[in-house]
């Protein structure tokens, strides 16, 4: 018999078909959530033998340019739209934002804006990290962005979505709740760790605005039609979570922010989409376990 790799063992199977019904607050069927990526890059960063930080030679002006329209320019546009319309961010926060841009941190706290870590840079990755080296960011993690902000941090989306074997185990000692590395469902699950609670909460690499553009090639009314149709399913079969992925130097561009509000006030006005923040739909559903 064909003994193939070991399942890694990340987290238990679960049938879809055969799971508890979810139920959201207020008898909604499908938690809504938008990842608003907030973030930094370095123009110079320094070379891992791994992975290049920019695809031209370094300092990548270019680049680095590109993506400095979000804490310029594309932040409030995104975000404006987004409080337009009733949807809170939850920030995937490049926690040295608060060191370079403090005005955007400030600007997403002052709208209630939840805060979790993207890791420091995200042009510096996980790869080959010793223990003691992730240990140093989650920590300086949770310091920066309570110093910043008030808030404890619950989560964690790795740097650049760079790991090591350590880091669920790490973020779990360290008290955080969730992870969105996982993308293996469409509901919040148990997560498997040798040191304390975590759950996954669906985040996307289907319907995020990076995959959507760059990787899928979308228009900006193909991918707004994508995320209602991504609604539209889970909001007919319940209890899911749908998670939307956005960088502001990208869904903010000026020839893209309409349709992406059109497609968030479709959403808001369905009246089955519970919009809220991702620590709320982990406190919700493990209330119902």
């Amino acid at each position: 018999m064909h003994k193939g790799a070991p399942d890694p063992g990340l987290y238990d199977f679960s049938p879809y078909r055969d799971r508890k019904r979810i139920v959201w607050p207020g008898g909604k069927s499908c938690a809504v959530w938008v990842a608003s990526n907030l973030e930094y890059y370095e123009v110079d960063p320094p070379a891992h033998p791994k992975r290049k930080a920019w695809g031209r030679s370094h300092p990548d002006v270019v680049g680095y340019s590109h993506r400095d329209h979000s804490n310029r320019v594309s932040h409030w546009r995104m975000a404006d739209v987004m409080s337009k319309h009733g949807f809170p961010g939850s920030v995937s926060l490049s926690v040295a934002l608060c060191q370079h841009h403090p005005e955007v941190v400030a600007d997403a706290k002052l709208r209630g804006w939840e805060f979790f870590s993207h890791g420091i840079y995200n042009t510096r990755y996980a790869y080959d990290m010793s223990e003691e080296q992730e240990r140093a960011i989650i920590e300086d993690s949770i310091a920066t962005v309570r110093e910043a902000t008030g808030q404890t941090i619950r989560g964690w989306l790795a740097p650049a979505l760079t790991h090591t074997p350590h880091t669920l185990d790490l973020i779990a000692e360290y008290g955080l709740e969730y992870t969105c590395d996982l993308y293996h469902d469409d509901q919040v699950q148990r997560v498997n760790t040798a040191t304390g609670e975590l759950v996954s909460i669906p985040y996307s690499l289907e319907v995020n605005d990076h995959y959507g553009f760059f990787v899928y090639n979308m228009s900006p009314r193909e991918y707004a039609d994508t995320l209602v149709r991504q609604y539209e399913r889970l909001a007919e079969e319940g209890g899911t979570v749908m998670c939307i992925p956005l960088h502001a130097y990208l869904i903010g561009q000026p020839h893209r922010i309409g349709p992406f509000e059109e497609a968030l006030r479709y959403i808001a006005a369905d009246g089955r989409a519970w919009l809220t923040k991702a620590g709320d739909i982990v406190d919700a559903w493990n209330a119902q376990q």
